[in-house]
């Protein structure tokens, strides 16, 4: 493992995509290579899969990545919970995640290091919509409707215009002042952090990406993982309203109150 300085560290959760990852590695090491970033770090984070994700690395490894590095969990699953591994292990004080069957274009992490460098910003997100965002074409149609479902359903809670995107960055001294109130368990990652760690709207960063398909491997998506999101989403609103609902139903409790022994 390398021992040069880094200040950005950029977490990539696994499981099951040792086909992806040598072109990811490639990829993204290009990029900061082609914007003069030399203080970033790549770091596996793997739920370890039962194929050659550790071979691959190892062979990553000698062929001179030395800024990456591979974290095997035996004793724990789930992609968020990868990601807070990944982030407490991270020598970087900008943390940045994405997902590692290439539908985060490696190109876009030196927009994001920008975007979260600048000054005042403390989260930065990756967004399919708006300016020069979106989607491949070939994206299926029923992944665009769920996709627009859930976002529908998340955007009372922040003003994330894309809270579904697992592409996402945020500073290290953000990230510590909500990390003990962040759940670890779910897959839109991004949403919890920004909610539990208070981030201001003025903090925000967003930046445009062209979401891609994959080619390799196979996706995380099923009815499991839609439900965790449901109840994912009933534990933030709860988080955020509930005071103001507790502070509503002692209103209307007075209210009755009071028009009872008026009335009487």
């Amino acid at each position: 493992m390398t021992t040069e300085f880094i200040n950005v560290s950029v977490v990539v959760p696994t499981y099951m995509e040792a086909a992806n990852i040598p072109l990811l590695v490639r990829r993204v090491f290009k990029a900061f290579e082609e914007k003069n970033i030399q203080d970033a770090e790549v770091i596996i984070v793997d739920d370890n899969s039962p194929d050659d994700t550790q071979k691959v690395c190892a062979q990553l490894n000698k062929e001179g990545f030395s800024k990456l590095r591979l974290i095997v969990r035996k004793s724990e699953r789930g992609l968020s919970s990868a990601v807070l591994k990944g982030f407490a292990e991270a020598r970087g004080s900008m943390l940045l995640c994405m997902d590692a069957d290439l539908q985060h274009p490696p190109e876009s992490v030196p927009d994001m290091i920008s975007a979260l460098r600048q000054p005042g910003a403390g989260f930065v997100l990756g967004t399919r919509y708006g300016g020069t965002g979106g989607v491949s074409k070939d994206w299926p149609l029923h992944r665009r409707i769920i996709s627009w479902g859930a976002r529908l359903l998340a955007r009372p809670l922040s003003p994330l215009s894309d809270p579904m995107s697992g592409f996402f960055g945020v500073k290290r001294a953000v990230l510590d002042r909500g990390l003990q109130k962040i759940n670890p368990i779910g897959y839109k990652i991004a949403l919890e952090v920004y909610v539990k760690c208070g981030v201001a709207r003025n903090a925000l960063r967003e930046v445009n990406f062209l979401f891609g398909t994959r080619n390799l491997g196979e996706s995380k998506l099923s009815s499991k993982v839609m439900v965790y999101y449901v109840l994912h989403l009933r534990e933030l609103y709860t988080f955020l309203y509930f005071t103001v609902l507790l502070l509503v139903l002692l209103v209307l409790v007075a209210a009755a109150v009071g028009c009872y022994c008026y009335l009487k």
